[in-house]
């Protein structure tokens, strides 16, 4: 019975994992790292997160974001990205191979995920 315990708060735990990853991209070659400030019941950032994800589910090959790591960030957890970004979000930023933050353009809430592929895979050139 210890068994089938253990299993069970393993998969309980997948089931909760957040989509908030703490990996750095410098720990995890060739990977692409975006970051999402955001904050809980901000409809235009849930949104885009919706995009984004669909944006990484399609296609693959070389137009694929499939190895983009997102990073959501919630500015209510840290005075610094409130004072930032408390009137801007949803707020997008890609990492850079340097470990620094640039700000990507803002992504109009009524692009298609095609077209919001095309944007990440012009700014990750």
């Amino acid at each position: 019975m210890a068994a089938v315990a253990a299993i069970s708060a393993t998969w309980a735990f997948a089931a909760r994992r957040p989509l908030v990853c703490n990996l750095s991209s410098s720990s995890i070659p060739n990977t692409r790292k975006l970051v999402l400030y955001s904050k809980p019941g901000c409809c235009l950032c849930d949104g885009l997160k919706e995009k984004l994800h669909a944006a990484f589910s399609i296609s693959s090959g070389p137009n694929s974001l499939h190895d983009v790591v997102l990073q959501v960030r919630d500015i209510t957890t840290n005075p610094e990205w409130e004072r930032a970004y408390q009137y801007e979000i949803p707020v997008l930023a890609k990492e850079n191979f340097d470990g620094k933050e640039e700000i990507l353009r803002r992504l109009s809430p009524r692009l298609s995920v095609e077209t919001i592929q095309k944007k990440l895979l012009a700014a990750f050139s």
